[in-house]
């Protein structure tokens, strides 16, 4: 079976975090008769027989859970689908730091290798430019991290399109 190793991770993440504080849970997640990729494909199946493309993290993980807490389930086949994970990134507030920090720096070297030489400017000038760049240098590095939590939401939003036409099968 095909499927995106990230969709597997953030299920497996998931049911880990669940066993984790859920005792019950846990012994019934370590059944030798189960496993992440026979859970994967009970997934991939429901949501094929479903007819609906997006479901919400609660309805995906509680697909998870209710494969591992059922002792007679039906798996189904292996399903040659393509299954999109998005998840956002969350910066601490010492990672937040970080990144000023960094875009701080950048701007002020850039600044300075802009305008050094080129242009004679006064003292207030050159802190002037340097607040500005670094401004710039921040709201870039924050624009950058906003493009990268879009690639990776928050919230596991699955959608799953077949390769090939299943549900006419």
């Amino acid at each position: 079976m095909k499927t995106t190793d990230n969709f597997k991770k953030v299920i497996k993440e998931h049911l880990d975090s669940v066993a984790a504080k859920d005792p019950l849970f846990a012994s019934i997640y370590k059944k030798e008769d189960k496993n992440i990729d026979s859970c994967i494909t009970y997934i991939l199946n429901t949501v094929q027989k479903s007819g609906s493309n997006g479901f919400s993290d609660d309805e995906i993980f509680g697909m998870a859970m209710h494969y591992y807490d059922e002792d007679k389930i039906e798996v189904g086949k292996p399903v040659n689908a393509k299954v999109i994970v998005n998840q956002t990134i969350e910066l601490t507030p010492e990672e937040i730091e970080q990144a000023k920090e960094k875009a701080r720096q950048e701007a002020i070297i850039k600044a300075v290798n802009e305008y050094a030489g080129a242009v004679e400017l006064t003292p207030e000038d050159l802190e002037l430019v340097k607040e500005e760049a670094k401004q710039k240098a921040f709201d870039d590095a924050v624009n950058q991290q906003k493009e990268k939590s879009i690639k990776k939401a928050a919230k596991v939003k699955v959608a799953v399109t077949e390769t090939q036409s299943l549900f006419d099968e």
